[in-house]
């Protein structure tokens, strides 16, 4: 395997590209065309798209009729056909040509040395500023037919895929200009057809707002067919008689955007980026109703979809490492926009204060309404669950007081926890209570004959289970006895790693809030409660920023002499690595190698990238292949082994789009499966780097 090969994890490097035109000046521009064809070809593209008319100008008027243009054109395409032998990148140029007894507007698709096919456009707009029709036909019913031009024979029609034999799910499909405007586009039928990377030839003179128009089309056209696609409009060098041009490029995926050029620039513009083909597969894969889609509009492409005619070729892409061009984070869970951040905040925490409120509005009677029991310890979860409840019980016109939050401290719990978790209960006006938990630990350990009850320093699964176990334990109880409800605290990432006690512990719950929240989230969600006004009050904003500052730790097992405090990150690996990997593993369904590949060029480089708003400058850390391979072991190996943790989970709302562990939610699967395939496939990841 070539590990550090963008092709060889299912990414194809594209182009947007933009020239100067020079207005009825096909040789110059078939030049221009070139030369920028030669930079993606040095760039390691793999498909790079032209503007509509770009051998000719756009506007050129009833000029498109004239036989000393039309030959002028057809002998521009044929160089740059010539000028293709030796370049890596499938070039898609657009031209006038003539057919039978009309002119059609075209794009010619050309990869080393030949014209692989050519498509007319489909829908001419003929309102407003625009007369295509005076001299161009329609092209949306030529069906499986050739021509010939620029010397060659090649395929002639809307029906047109070409398929790369040699870089899987590469499948290119092509549509100009007003093609994408019209209700039902060709990209649509096309996409149903197999068609993973859309591109699209475009004039399209600029005028205020015009911009925004084709980012929301272009936009939602990769969105609803899940696929990468690839816009450039003509720019600099157009006839400005009546018009004016900004030469937008941009390339979408799946309603992503991971390039777009300068508008109004002088000079040529290439918006390159990787698109991910493994993701549209998945993507299509999983949405079922894509699919069904096509069943249903089978006779919609003329000829039919199974009539497309899919063309071969084969790329034959640069090997080794290229780069990977398109936006990356290091924390999918959370946006780097600081704007984006906070919506998502806003979001995230409405949909567990929304969750939770139903709940307990369910339960509620003309008589009786249940309390909400938490138990907190001064961390991240339960700081955040018992925000969750108070403002739950204010949208409920209900007291805080109805909120029992009860501290248990165990064998290893430090006093600043429970202090913190007081003072926070206190500021919040909840009602705090401490229930010390080592007296009944103590006799449970007696009574299971544990080494540890005659002061063996043994802290075993064991020693810490009798300790999570019975903090439940109590927690359903005094639910049970003051007629509440156990409002669970755990996260979506400790409910991936396993790291969790089965049944009787913080597995369970009669409702969890924070089950569909990555611990990486957390925090940005209890900032944002701090910064939006949320609680007003300067007691409880104290107090949750020294929760932040504070290491994540279970304290179950005591502090020995001279040895580090007991650390979960230490057990189940930096929560930022494996939130990147259950990100990629529950929405993207990839492979170890590939997230592997995704982590070393999200993490080798701390200095590169974006990071999320207000990351510390000391916090900024780098990881290195090994230490991503180590992790991802540890990832895979856990994962499959608490999936019987998974499997009995309470209810809570899903919350981000990356997904949920709940297995009548986004996740199911076998308490059983091995993990051997996975094992097997991260074993091709390099052992350094």
């Amino acid at each position: 395997m070539d590990f550090y090969s963008a092709y060889a994890h299912g990414f194809a490097r594209v182009a947007a590209c933009t020239v100067p035109v020079r207005v009825a000046d096909p040789a110059a521009n078939a030049a221009a065309t070139v030369a920028a064809a030669r930079a993606c070809h040095d760039d390691a593209v793999a498909v790079a798209v032209f503007p509509e008319l770009g051998l000719t100008g756009y506007a050129l008027d009833d000029l498109f009729l004239a036989d000393p243009l039309l030959r002028a054109a057809e002998d521009a395409l044929a160089q740059v056909v010539a000028a293709s032998v030796d370049l890596v990148p499938v070039l898609v140029v657009g031209l006038p040509v003539a057919w039978r007894h009309r002119v059609y507007n075209v794009a010619a698709v050309v990869h080393r040395g030949t014209l692989l096919g050519v498509v007319p456009k489909s829908a001419l707009p003929t309102y407003r500023e625009f007369y295509e029709r005076r001299w161009f036909a329609p092209g949306d019913d030529v069906v499986g037919e050739r021509l010939r031009l620029a010397g060659q024979e090649a395929p002639f029609g809307v029906d047109l895929l070409w398929e790369a034999t040699d870089v899987p799910g590469l499948v290119l499909g092509v549509e100009i200009c007003e093609d994408m405007w019209i209700p039902v586009p060709p990209s649509a039928r096309l996409a149903l057809a197999g068609a993973t990377v859309l591109v699209n030839l475009s004039g399209s003179p600029i005028t205020i707002a015009r911009a925004e128009d084709r980012r929301l089309l272009v936009r939602s056209a990769s969105a609803r067919c899940q696929a990468a696609y690839v816009y450039a409009a003509a720019g600099e060098g157009e006839s400005t008689t009546d018009l004016s041009w900004d030469g937008q490029t941009m390339v979408y995926e799946c309603g992503d955007l991971l390039a777009e050029g300068a508008r109004f620039a002088a000079g040529a513009v290439r918006s390159v980026a990787d698109v991910d083909l493994e993701r549209i597969r998945q993507e299509r894969a999983r949405q079922g109703t894509f699919d069904d889609n096509r069943r249903t509009l089978a006779a919609a492409l003329p000829g039919g979809l199974a009539g497309v005619r899919r063309v071969p070729f084969t790329l034959a892409p640069p090997a080794g490492d290229v780069g990977l061009r398109r936006p990356l984070r290091r924390y999918p869970f959370v946006p780097d926009d600081a704007v984006r951040l906070a919506q998502d905040c806003y979001e995230a925490y409405s949909i567990q204060v929304a969750g939770l409120e139903q709940r307990l509005r369910a339960l509620t009677t003309d008589t009786w309404a249940p309390k909400a029991v938490i138990g907190v310890s001064g961390g991240l979860d339960s700081t955040h669950a018992l925000l969750v409840a108070a403002r739950a019980m204010d949208r409920l016109g209900r007291p805080r007081t109805d909120i029992h939050a009860i501290t248990m401290p165990g064998f290893a719990t430090g006093s600043l926890s429970t202090e913190l978790a007081t003072r926070l209960a206190q500021a919040l006006g909840v009602r705090i209570e401490t229930l010390d938990i080592r007296p009944a630990a103590q006799q449970m350990l007696r009574d299971l004959d544990h080494p540890s009850a005659d002061g063996a320093p043994v802290y075993d699964v064991t020693f810490e289970n009798v300790q999570a176990g019975l903090r439940y334990a109590y927690l359903f109880r005094i639910a049970n006895h003051r007629g509440g409800l156990v409002v669970g605290t755990g996260d979506l990432s400790e409910l991936a790693l396993g790291w969790c006690t089965y049944g009787v512990g913080d597995q369970m719950s009669h409702y969890n809030v924070n089950a569909g929240v990555p611990k990486t989230l957390i925090q940005h969600l209890i900032r944002w409660v701090i910064a939006s006004g949320e609680l007003d009050d300067g007691e409880a904003h104290a107090v949750l920023e020294e929760i932040l500052a504070r290491e994540i730790t279970p304290e179950l097992v005591p502090t020995v002499a001279g040895a580090a405090p007991q650390r979960t990150e230490d057990s189940v690996g930096p929560y930022a690595r494996q939130d990147f990997t259950l990100y990629h593993v529950l929405r993207r369904g990839a492979a170890p190698s590939r997230i592997a590949f995704l982590a070393w060029h999200a993490w080798h480089d701390a200095a590169a990238g974006e990071w999320p708003p207000g990351f510390r400058e000391d916090d900024r850390v780098a990881y290195d292949l090994p230490e991503i391979r180590r992790w991802l072991e540890v990832f895979v190996r856990r994962f499959f082994a608490s999936q019987f943790k998974r499997s009995a989970l309470p209810n809570g709302p899903k919350v981000t789009p990356g997904g949920t562990m709940s297995p009548r939610g986004d996740w199911r699967m076998p308490s059983d499966a091995s993990p051997a395939a996975w094992l097997q496939d991260l074993a091709r990841v390099p052992d350094g780097g």
